[in-house]
């Protein structure tokens, strides 16, 4: 019976020469790679791959991360308050109402997090404004 040397055993005997420990292979590169990417993919789509998100959130009023400026209102104003309140110390209300105190608060947390200073919500200010906030040590500015 005739073997292939397959690219891994090649890679193997230099390596044992060498003084490191061989790897015996049984499969070829492609075999390998298929099998490796199969793999890869269940472990992705399988639920205890998942990632977890951290510590449970310090303001809980909503998950919804709509852009906010002044006039907006509802929960996800409440949660931005929230963050505010947890990440700088601001002192808002957290009524849920985007008036001149939330805005200038945003200003004043947008600054401190060196970050562009408009006063409204976007993502970049939903993401610092959500990490700070659960971050230990709160408030920071």
């Amino acid at each position: 019976m005739r073997r292939v040397l397959t690219a891994a055993a090649a890679l193997a005997l230099p390596l044992s020469l060498a003084g490191a420990p061989a790897v015996a292979a049984s499969h070829s590169i492609s075999e390998t790679a298929a099998v490796t990417s199969t793999q890869a993919a269940h472990k992705v789509n399988s639920p205890t791959s998942l990632v977890t998100q951290g510590p449970d959130d310090v303001c809980n009023y909503t998950d919804s991360r709509p852009s906010l400026l002044l006039g907006s209102s509802g929960s996800a104003v409440q949660q931005a308050q929230c963050y505010l309140n947890q990440a700088i110390g601001s002192g808002l209300d957290e009524d849920g109402d985007f008036g001149r105190l939330t805005q200038s608060a945003t200003m004043d947390f947008q600054r401190c997090a060196h970050i562009v200073v408009d006063g409204r919500i976007g993502a970049q200010t939903w993401s610092f404004l959500s990490f700070w906030a659960n971050a230990p040590g709160a408030p920071f500015c």
